[in-house]
């Protein structure tokens, strides 16, 4: 184990939890989870991630690292009128869904053919209302939010994994140096898991389980494999669905939305500054699963920190975070014109926040989306003579 392996298993943990824990804790605001929910929920993701990464980086001798979907928390912060328990009950049926991926090939192919713009203007959809928020809490705490914003500009032109952690560093300690935040709810307990009976309620698994799985698989793991194959190795496709959906499917009754492939983290352990052989880069998910484990035994005091911030401070870092995955999303939405008006309808229904019949606003945003593709695909197929 070289100590470029841990370095870049360190620096690629401390990117995917600066990055993205805040908009984690805003998913387990809209779904009014308790601090010690909210623990536990943080702590199952961080012990999947650990040994997911580790499991399959050793079994497969591949670099493997884990991730939480940060467009999924997303969906699950725009979600309306659900609980914890009808969450859980939505996190284990997208869990099963990616396993049944990897498992059963016809459900693989049955998702393939959902077109790609519209997948990505559902996701586009979901990440806008949060984007938006950010010049809010410019607007709101311009003392606290514009620092951060130059400095998430300065440091994207030189390093853009590292801007969001850097905007985080500032606006903690700006929001501390000013008075805006304390810490007089410090906690330095070690985190217990909860179980959360889950709820089986038809409106929280179509309208958040079937999408958090969708876009897991769009935004997530299509991406993730993707990566591996630009470093040079062949992605265990199956067993990496089998494994990541399993493991969010236990860890969704402990109140995790559930894990998957990375891919911009992953970029980070799989060069040749991490080892200068790639069969020997493997060891770097080793390392990466060690380093979870002790950020998920950490959950309660970094939680103390951030659950401290003002709300423009967080809004603003939510806002900062998901720019990159929106950017990415509305550049596939609207690269092929066949497509652009259906993704166009999708975004626009998804981004309102409709919930109808207790299903949220990404469901039917899709459902709009492939109505309308439907359509001009019978109106542009040429009359049979």
């Amino acid at each position: 184990m070289r100590i470029s392996m841990v370095m870049a298993a360190l620096v690629a943990s401390l990117v995917g939890y600066g990055s993205s824990i805040v908009i984690v804790l805003s998913a387990a605001q809209a779904l009014g989870a308790s601090p010690a929910q909210t623990e536990s929920w943080v702590l199952a993701l961080c012990l999947a991630k650990a040994i997911g990464s580790a499991f399959l980086s050793w079994h497969h001798r591949l670099p493997v690292v884990l991730a939480w979907s940060t467009p999924g928390a997303a969906l699950i912060a725009a979600s309306q009128g659900l609980n914890m328990a009808q969450g859980a009950a939505a996190f284990i049926l997208a869990g099963i869904l990616v396993a049944l991926t990897g498992l059963i090939g016809p459900l693989g192919r049955l998702i393939a053919r959902i077109p790609d713009g519209i997948a990505a203007a559902m996701l586009a959809g979901v990440l806008l209302p949060f984007c938006l928020k950010g010049a809010l809490a410019a607007e709101a705490a311009p003392l606290l939010v514009l620092p951060m914003l130059g400095t998430f500009a300065l440091v994207r032109l030189f390093n853009p994994a590292l801007a969001v952690l850097s905007a985080l560093t500032i606006g903690l300690a700006l929001a501390f140096g000013l008075g805006a935040a304390s810490l007089e709810g410090l906690a330095l307990s070690l985190p217990q898991p909860e179980f959360i009976p889950p709820e089986w309620n038809f409106g929280a698994l179509i309208g958040l389980g079937l999408p958090l799985y969708l876009v897991t698989m769009a935004s997530q793991n299509l991406p993730g494999f993707a990566t591996l194959r630009a470093a040079g190795y062949e992605p265990p496709v199956r067993s990496a669905l089998g494994v990541t959906g399993g493991l969010s499917a236990l860890s969704g009754f402990f109140g995790a939305h559930g894990v998957s492939m990375a891919a911009i983290t992953a970029a980070i352990c799989m060069g040749p500054d991490v080892h200068p052989d790639p069969k020997q880069r493997w060891k770097v998910g080793l390392a990466y699963g060690f380093i979870w484990l002790l950020l998920g035994l950490a959950g309660p005091v970094l939680l103390s920190f951030l659950t401290a911030l003002p709300g423009e401070v967080m809004a603003a870092l939510v806002a900062l975070a998901l720019l990159g995955p929106l950017t990415g999303a509305l550049a596939t939405a609207m690269a092929d014109p066949g497509q652009r008006f259906a993704a166009a309808m999708t975004i626009t229904v998804t981004a309102s926040g409709l919930a109808l019949h207790g299903i949220g606003a990404a469901f039917w945003g899709l459902i709009a989306g492939l109505g309308f593709y439907a359509i001009e695909q019978l109106r542009n197929r040429p009359a049979r003579r």
